[in-house]
């Protein structure tokens, strides 16, 4: 910084807020590009603002020490546009709804752990998880790229375990939209069925398949705070097997507010957990053509960072 000398000359000032700026930036650290300390172009990394698309996951990483909670709500039974007085009972809102919920934790920068349970009308899952971020582009790296492995057990993990691998890779186009690659193999994957009770026995038995999905999707931010999402999940191994006559997909909008996000979105798929979420309504409903774009159901997905 330059010597006081009694008076400043423009040529003092132009240097002292030069160094101002420099010393800004390295206290801004490696997440803050030169546009956010006011200096140059903004960075072109995008911040998702969910976990999930809708239900294809983001990969995003989580916060060291931080604690998250997501609600994932499917209104499976009531197709918003199919059959009288739609709006008269919401598009389906006023119906039954396949509601989740569950728990992340942020071990390190890079190492996560889950829990998510899904309700007795989709057969009870319980999911267990643990995720690594190898790649972040907030790190500087060309692309984000992250590895998950998961356990489900249906009749609250008593029975009939799926286990899962997947790979979740992305890549901001700008710093207002991100594009997806979700590939995940599932071990005695299950079809989607519908319990015909609440008691442990209305869960029926269902021999387990080998599958393999390979998602696409995409988030593109309207405004600073909104972004549309769109997904597809088709299943290229297994799916005859599983009930899938057509590929699961969904498309919505999001709302990002601080530390927590609100999507709504339509779909057709009823699932949530990693291997559901590639099933259709087809299959749950016994209904080859319930997976048709007239067939679609509303949901929505809440999420929020606790720590």
């Amino acid at each position: 910084m330059p010597a006081w000398r009694g008076k400043l000359s423009p040529e003092d000032i132009n240097a002292t807020a030069a160094y101002l700026r420099s010393v800004s930036l390295a206290k801004a650290g490696p997440q803050m590009s030169v546009g956010e300390a006011g200096n140059a172009a903004p960075s072109k990394i995008y911040q998702p603002g969910d976990d999930l698309l809708f239900s294809l996951p983001t990969g995003r990483r989580r916060d060291e020490h931080g604690l998250y909670v997501n609600f994932d709500h499917r209104f499976a039974f009531d197709p918003p546009f199919t059959g009288p007085a739609r709006g008269g009972d919401l598009f389906g809102l006023d119906g039954f709804s396949l509601s989740s919920f569950g728990f992340g934790y942020g071990v390190t920068k890079n190492l996560s752990v889950d829990v998510y349970r899904s309700p007795t009308f989709i057969a009870r899952p319980i999911q267990l998880m643990g995720a690594y971020n190898f790649l972040d582009e907030r790190d500087g790296q060309p692309l984000n790229a992250a590895v998950r492995l998961s356990v489900e057990g249906r009749n609250d993990f008593s029975r009939q375990f799926t286990e899962n691998i997947e790979g979740i890779v992305s890549r901001s186009i700008t710093s207002r939209a991100q594009i997806y690659l979700v590939p995940t193999l599932s071990l005695n994957d299950r079809m989607l069925v519908q319990p015909n009770s609440i008691l442990s026995q209305g869960i029926p038995s269902v021999p387990g398949v080998t599958s393999f999905a390979l998602g696409f999707g995409g988030a593109f931010d309207i405004r600073p705070t909104v972004a549309l999402v769109v997904e597809i999940n088709p299943t290229l191994l297994g799916g005859s097997e599983l009930g899938i006559h057509r590929p699961a997909y969904s498309f919505g909008i999001q709302k990002k507010i601080l530390r927590h996000a609100f999507t709504l979105g339509f779909t057709n798929s009823p699932g949530s957990t990693v291997s559901q979420r590639s099933g259709t309504l087809a299959a749950y409903q016994n209904r080859p053509g319930a997976d048709t774009p007239n067939g679609i159901i509303i949901g929505f997905d809440l999420t929020r960072q606790l720590h």
